[in-house]
């Protein structure tokens, strides 16, 4: 290996290394995501293995950090990071970059470790993809306790008073339009001007089944069901513009579910709804479970009220999703508070 080589790999090297560390740290401290922070781990030293399959000796004595021109350079921005998820954002690409280089130099002198290196840079290109879907969730959902359903014929008062209530109550909201007679053109107008409402209350606005309408409306997401389109084929047509959230009725459903990477999982019933009667009542054991399984955002839904709200979060919620309790109550503001007053006093931390 030429000594000019050797100093290409080892800054490359360090590179990587130490964007897989920034990655890492992100998953584990602010995610808390014990198995992308150990499949992040182990990647790194994947790396240091791969690398440690050439000459890393030669590597450590090219070094020249005194004599590199490089070091003297820099951008306006390369100090100004507005976030933590910035910060991972751009070790995402510092890690691709680098592997490439590695991968790229190192067929000159030899091929198996520029193979290793090149099967670590497509596994790196997943796993920032999969970190970027997780904090989205985690921006989308950090502050949000209430997930509201609005269907308007439920409403006592109007939706739009219910969403400019709950909102001056509580703060932020995720509100979902819920409308199943509707024909395609007045879904449409109905949920431009849902979105055009939710956007001026500073709340989320999610279309229930429709990932067509959400995107024409310019909705900030769509949440599908077990029967509903998949939150594979979801991002196939909607890309990274919608976020998504799926329902689920048990621990097996909740179990696939995260594995198609949803921004947030929706389990239910908690309790018996009369929304739904015929449905299995999942209760807020099933929650439980759930939550031992994934830290995504995960709304408890179905027959939640100020009295068991506190149950919900008790068993791992980071927030419940309320229809009439509040929709047909002539105080939505009032009831929401105290639904969010559970959540201050639940007995386990909101991750």
């Amino acid at each position: 290996m030429k000594p000019t080589v050797a100093r290409i790999i080892d800054a490359n090297f360090n590179r990587a290394r130490e964007a897989f560390r920034v990655m890492e740290d992100f998953a584990r401290f602010v995610l808390d995501h014990e198995s992308l922070a150990k499949r992040l781990k182990e990647m790194r030293h994947e790396l240091v293995g791969a690398v440690a399959s050439g000459d890393r000796e030669s590597l450590m004595l090219a070094r020249n950090t005194a004599g590199d021109v490089g070091t003297i350079n820099e951008t306006e921005s390369e100090y100004q990071r507005p976030n933590a998820e910035s910060v991972v954002r751009a070790a995402g690409k510092r890690l691709g970059e680098a592997l490439r280089v590695i991968e790229e130099y190192a067929k000159t002198f030899d091929e198996t470790m520029a193979r290793r290196i090149e099967q670590l840079r497509y596994r790196g290109y997943d796993i920032e993809k999969e970190l970027a879907l997780l904090m989205r969730a985690h921006l989308a959902f950090a502050d949000v306790g209430l997930y509201v359903l609005i269907t308007e014929a439920l409403c006592t008062k109007s939706w739009r008073d219910v969403i400019k209530c709950v909102s001056d109550e509580v703060g932020k909201v995720c509100f979902q339009l819920r409308e199943k007679g509707l024909s395609d053109a007045e879904l449409l107008d109905h949920a431009g001007a849902f979105v055009e409402c939710c956007r001026d209350a500073g709340a989320i606005s999610i279309v229930n089944d429709r990932c067509d309408i959400a995107l024409a409306s310019g909705a900030d997401g769509v949440h599908v069901g077990q029967d509903d389109l998949s939150v594979d084929a979801v991002r196939r047509i909607a890309g990274a513009d919608l976020l998504v959230g799926i329902s689920t009725h048990s621990v097996e459903q909740a179990r696939a579910a995260t594995a198609l990477h949803p921004d947030y999982v929706a389990v239910g019933p908690m309790f018996a709804t009369a929304l739904k009667p015929d449905a299995e009542v999942a209760g807020p054991q099933c929650m439980r479970k759930v939550a031992e399984l994934t830290q995504l955002p995960k709304v408890g839904i179905g027959g939640i009220n100020a009295d068991n709200a506190g149950d919900v979060f008790d068993a791992g919620a980071n927030c419940v999703a309320v229809c009439t309790a509040i929709i047909a109550n002539d105080e939505p503001g009032k009831v929401s508070r105290s639904i969010l007053d559970a959540r201050q006093r639940s007995t386990r931390p909101v991750v």
